[in-house]
């Protein structure tokens, strides 16, 4: 473990921004603080870095323990040299270049000799494939690598954590995908524990060890990416968690079976007789002419190995429910109906009115 906060609590003003988060980093690992806008995820992550106050909680960090509350400035500072923080929007000096940028730490915070500032400038900017634009200023980079800069001048300072604010919200889809993978690149070659906060889940899941998923300042679910999607602890995670999102129903379990509308869609052995909320990952439709689900069918979208089929149903909560099914199957797009069945694996009981989950065992 490198870094752990116990019952952190910020407020502005009257708001509640952080209502008591527990959250433990383990060494080496990347972890996504993700959720949607005015979750607190940013304000959790500036608290670690001191550039918020926390106004109470706990800080074990390299052995040591503080109060959030009421650190003082001596161990701020101290604390400030074991992280390292990259902004949204990069905060690199437009009058410098990459390489002086990736300096400026190192000689004025630092009063490190510009000749050894350089070749450690140097050697960071090479580890984030900047190699031939360190003479370059700014304005004649992109957009990722102006973030690879950013990077590279935060691991100059050998960081135990690396903690970054929305990496990638000001890139377009395609810098976005290269950067992601270049900033997973970079950290399993330093090795440095990496922190990042996004609201983007994709982004999230594929280059994280373990992802964080808050709403209105609470951690609703920690784990490892596949676990979470795969098993959410309320309809929330599930919601936010999935590209296309997760179909949504209204239903109710009487004498055993689920019921969506009139169909009896699944037999269940534990679970009385109450009404419920079901959530069906796209991927959890099985097409079938005898399927016990029957939706109207809307339009058929051919993704290449894969089909998407889009229906209505009464009792769904989305405006459209989306099935994503191989492409060897046949769907004619001019039926009225279609029908299927269920992968068990892939549906989800919840409360309809705390959004819980449910368990149950499908027989």
């Amino acid at each position: 473990m490198v870094l752990e906060v116990n019952n952190v609590r910020k407020a502005f003003g009257r708001t509640q921004v952080l209502k008591g988060v527990d959250l433990r980093v383990n060494k080496g690992d990347v972890v996504a603080i993700l959720g949607p806008s005015g979750s607190g995820k940013t304000t959790l992550l500036r608290c670690l870095n001191f550039l918020e106050r926390a106004d109470e909680g706990t800080l074990r960090f390299g052995g040591e323990e503080f109060q959030l509350g009421r650190v003082s400035q001596k161990d701020v500072a101290r604390l400030r040299k074991r992280t390292a923080f990259v902004f949204q929007n990069y905060n690199l000096f437009l009058n410098k270049t990459a390489l002086q940028n990736v300096m400026e730490g190192l000689t004025v915070a630092r009063r490190m000799p510009k000749a050894e500032a350089e070749e450690v400038g140097r050697r960071a900017l090479s580890k984030v494939g900047m190699a031939k634009h360190m003479d370059h200023y700014p304005s004649q980079l992109s957009g990722g690598q102006q973030q690879r800069v950013a990077i590279a001048r935060a691991l100059v300072k050998t960081p135990k954590v690396l903690l970054l604010d929305e990496p990638l919200s000001n890139l377009d889809a395609r810098l976005r995908l290269q950067t992601r993978e270049e900033i997973r690149r970079i950290q399993r070659q330093t090795g440095v524990t990496t922190v990042f906060v996004t609201h983007d889940q994709e982004e999230a899941m594929s280059i994280s060890d373990m992802i964080v998923v808050m709403k209105e300042g609470v951690i609703q679910q920690i784990g490892k990416p596949q676990e979470v999607y795969d098993q959410p602890v309320n309809l929330f995670v599930a919601k936010f968690l999935g590209t296309p999102p997760i179909n949504v129903f209204r239903g109710k379990v009487s004498g055993g079976r689920l019921y969506i509308g009139s169909e009896a869609v699944l037999s269940l052995s534990d679970v009385p007789d109450q009404e419920v909320t079901l959530g069906i990952r796209p991927e959890g439709f099985i097409l079938r002419e005898d399927g016990p689900l029957t939706c109207d069918l809307t339009r058929v979208e051919v993704m290449g190995r894969d089909v998407s089929v889009v229906s209505t149903h009464p009792c769904s909560e989305n405006l459209s429910i989306r099935s994503i099914i191989n492409a060897e199957n046949t769907v004619d797009p001019d039926a009225e109906k279609v029908r299927f069945a269920l992968k068990p694996r892939k549906l989800y009981l919840f409360h309809p009115r705390t959004g819980e989950r449910i368990p149950f065992t499908a027989e």
